[in-house]
């Protein structure tokens, strides 16, 4: 029975005292600094015995919360600042009742891919492919969610290398770019289609027919500009996003869009052949050119036949007239045939919006505007191998004439805001003002990426005609504009990656500090023994020094606290183990008394010394030393540093996939 009382004895303080803690006791054992490192309250923290209470001051912990809050700040919540902050209702300033049609222009996404950074290593390749397409792919969700345009149309460079990605009939006039094939260009038009087209209806409502996306208009990097056009790859930009050259009625002005990086080849010399292609059918440079420059000849009429057919379908009517049944040849098309009616000729002109990739010409040094970013607050006049900076002067000047009644000009390469007057393509007084639109990209040598939002408003009759009942009308009593813009600007991604950065400065510092002191400073464990109501160690006493109970019971507290083990104290130390003892004689009286043994019919020890034939209550090992000896040294800080880096990585990581999963 002896070895019976011993055993439960053994447990009862195991399970008191050697309960192994949980994970996250753990955790917060190994990640808390020294209460006693702190210069004020140490001793009050110290007495705390509440785990949740120590956890805050967990340096670990701390680190883990910083970095869900700062990720969550980077990768949401600046995002939906900024374009919340670009509202409708927050500039635009039509009358009331006014039903505005809505348009975003989107300018240069330009995909990254090897043509963008070429010998860049990997996995910083990948990287910035991945982050690149992120923040396009967040940006344009939101764009839908929150702003919800009606139309948005994109300017051009839709790819950053889609010009030297080889057809079946054409490849790259540079060696570095002739492994890229036909199959790696429909990968990145898959890979632009998910990053926009996919999300076109996400988070809308209203039908898709009431929603239009327009991505046909090229620009260099998707072609090329003038003579370094190749056909083949036009024929396969035109199939998949549709024809560059097109006019569209969007609320209710005229929108003509123009394929200039191909007009831009009328005039240039053949790289081959030296011919400038001058005429219709004179060298190969015609077929470069020629079908913008038909476009530009039969615009006019063009926008008279799309004219016509809103108002018509305004009025309730048929989208087109009815036509006498008549034989016609097979290759004479009908609509290039039949003449116009009087009434649709005699129609006044709606608004007209010019786009172009490539922006008009304008003097050198032409000042952009106070939006600009860029330390130069003009374009460069200036062009070189597949680029171009401003249209030439005459094929400027030719746009404006053949389009007509153009009053705004929307373009994009240049990845900078600029807008400017243009006053010597129109007599109108107030010239012809274009914007340059910001690229989308952040990886385009701009810090703040953006894009520009059109409000339309042009009320007219079922004649065309403008009304002017309750319109805004300028100073000098004519008309107002029909289109208001507003620059939307983009977080700065580079700035979000620079508080990464001294964040995880930051968070390298602090592990290795709280390393050393967890190894080098005092420990935790010291704290706890000094407000602990029983000892948490030993020290073993040999078996000479070994007293009898009895001596044990009266020896004062001084002598058990030289054990350093659990004996009774005197009356000074007024523990549980002796009521109190006072003037009123309601205490017990403080005697040194025998504890009683049992005899072996009782089912215990005979005797004392039988009693501590066994183990003793010193002897009880209230915390393994040997599993808890501390290891000193450079590499127990190494430990304890990679344990931190560990922790605050784990975290951090799943909740930045989660945040990058949920965009």
């Amino acid at each position: 029975m002896t070895s019976y009382y011993h055993h439960i004895r053994t447990n009862y303080l195991h399970d008191d005292f050697e309960k192994k803690p949980g994970f996250f006791s753990n955790l917060a054992r190994q990640t808390s600094l020294p209460l006693n490192f702190w210069p004020s309250g140490p001793r009050l923290l110290s007495a705390q015995k509440n785990w949740t209470f120590r956890s805050l001051l967990s340096a670990r912990l701390g680190l883990i919360v910083l970095w869900v809050i700062t990720l969550w700040w980077g990768e949401d919540y600046v995002f939906r600042r900024d374009v919340r902050n670009c509202a409708w209702e927050g500039w635009e300033s039509w009358p009331p009742g006014a039903e505005q049609h809505r348009i975003i222009l989107v300018a240069d996404p330009q995909l990254v891919d090897p043509h963008t950074y070429p010998g860049r290593p990997w996995p910083l390749s990948s990287l910035t492919i991945r982050h690149t397409d992120l923040y396009l792919r967040k940006s344009f969700q939101l764009l839908q969610e929150v702003l919800d345009p009606d139309t948005v149309i994109f300017l051009g460079d839709l790819f950053d290398g889609g010009r030297e990605w080889a057809t079946p009939k054409s490849e790259s006039p540079e060696k570095a770019w002739k492994k890229y094939g036909e199959d790696f260009w429909l990968q990145e038009y898959d890979r632009f289609g998910g990053i926009f087209f996919a999300r076109w209806n996400q988070g809308v409502s209203r039908p898709e027919r009431s929603r239009k996306i327009l991505a046909g208009l090229p620009g260099n990097h998707d072609l090329g500009i003038g003579t370094g056009i190749q056909l083949p790859v036009r024929d396969r930009f035109n199939a998949f996003f549709g024809d560059g050259n097109r006019i569209d009625i969007i609320g209710n002005h005229t929108i003509v869009s123009v394929d200039t990086v191909s007009l831009s080849a009328h005039g240039e010399s053949d790289p081959v052949t030296g011919s400038q292609g001058a005429g219709e059918g004179e060298g190969p440079n015609s077929k470069i050119w020629g079908p913008t420059e038909q476009f530009l000849t039969d615009a006019k009429a063009t926008k008279a036949r799309a004219i016509n057919r809103i108002l018509r379908l305004q009025a309730g009517k048929t989208e087109n007239e009815r036509q006498n049944h008549t034989v016609l040849e097979l290759l004479e098309p009908l609509a290039l045939n039949v003449p116009l009616p009087n009434t649709v000729q005699e129609l006044p002109d709606i608004p007209s919006i010019l786009l172009t990739h490539v922006p008009l010409y304008r003097a050198p040094d032409t000042p952009c505007g106070p939006l600009r970013e860029s330390g130069s607050n003009a374009i460069a006049v200036q062009k070189g191998y597949q680029y171009q900076n401003v249209l030439a002067q005459s094929i400027s000047s030719e746009l404006i004439e053949k389009i007509g009644n153009v009053e705004n000009v929307f373009s994009g390469d240049d990845h900078d805001y600029c807008e400017v007057i243009h006053k010597g393509y129109t007599p109108k007084a107030g010239g012809i003002r274009e914007i340059t639109v910001k690229s989308m990209s952040w990886a385009m040598g701009v810090r703040k990426p953006g894009f520009l939002m059109l409000s339309l408003w042009n009320p007219i009759d079922s004649y065309g005609n403008a009304i002017t009942a309750g319109h805004v009308v300028n100073s000098d009593g004519g008309r107002a504009k029909t289109v208001q813009t507003h620059l939307c600007l983009l977080p700065d991604q580079l700035s979000i990656f620079t508080r990464y950065g001294f964040l995880l400065a930051s968070t390298l510092i602090t592990l290795i500090i709280c390393a050393f002191l967890n190894v080098y400073g005092p420990s935790a464990t010291s704290n706890e023994l000094d407000s602990t109501l029983l000892p948490t160690s030993y020290r073993r006493l040999s078996s000479t020094k070994r007293e009898p109970l009895s001596s044990l019971a009266s020896s004062n507290s001084s002598t058990a606290s030289h054990h350093n083990g659990l004996a009774v104290r005197s009356s000074a130390a007024r523990t549980r183990s002796v009521s109190p003892s006072t003037s009123y004689g309601y205490g017990l009286p403080i005697t040194a008394t025998t504890p009683p043994t049992l005899s072996s019919d009782n089912f215990g020890p005979s005797s004392t010394s039988e009693m501590f034939d066994q183990k003793e209550w010193n002897d009880v090992p209230l915390h393994d030393t040997s599993k808890r000896k501390r290891t000193h040294g450079i590499i127990a800080v190494f430990r304890d540093f990679r344990t931190g880096i560990g922790q605050v990585a784990i975290f951090a990581l799943l909740w930045y996939a989660w945040l990058v999963w949920h965009a």
